[in-house]
């Protein structure tokens, strides 16, 4: 499975100066990257693959790294369920560079 997800801490002590959440963000994702599972991060989200249980294990405790800025957390959280299938999280951004290249 695939899930993206992020996490935003808030209530006291969860900003720096500029209203930035990147510590409590690096946090979530130190846990993400140290988890081995393949993952991405871009500005807005986090992208890790692999088993149900093991997913969800990461999210739960990269949520709870980030909480620990905040008196609350907000949790988005997006999956893509497909049986039988593995290394997606690269194979279907090639699919979609192929299709590109094929339409122009």
């Amino acid at each position: 499975m695939l899930v993206a997800f992020s996490v935003a801490p808030s209530g006291s002590g969860e900003v720096d100066a500029t209203g930035s959440v990147h510590d409590a963000v690096a946090a979530a994702v130190k846990i993400v990257r140290e988890s081995g599972l393949p993952n991405h991060t871009s500005s807005m989200f986090t992208e890790i693959e692999g088993e149900w249980d093991e997913v969800m294990d990461v999210v739960k405790r990269a949520t709870e790294a980030a909480g620990r800025y905040g008196s609350r957390v907000a949790l988005v959280l997006k999956a893509d369920i497909r049986t039988g299938y593995s290394g997606e999280l690269t194979a279907k951004i090639d699919r979609l560079e192929a299709a590109l290249e094929r339409q122009s």
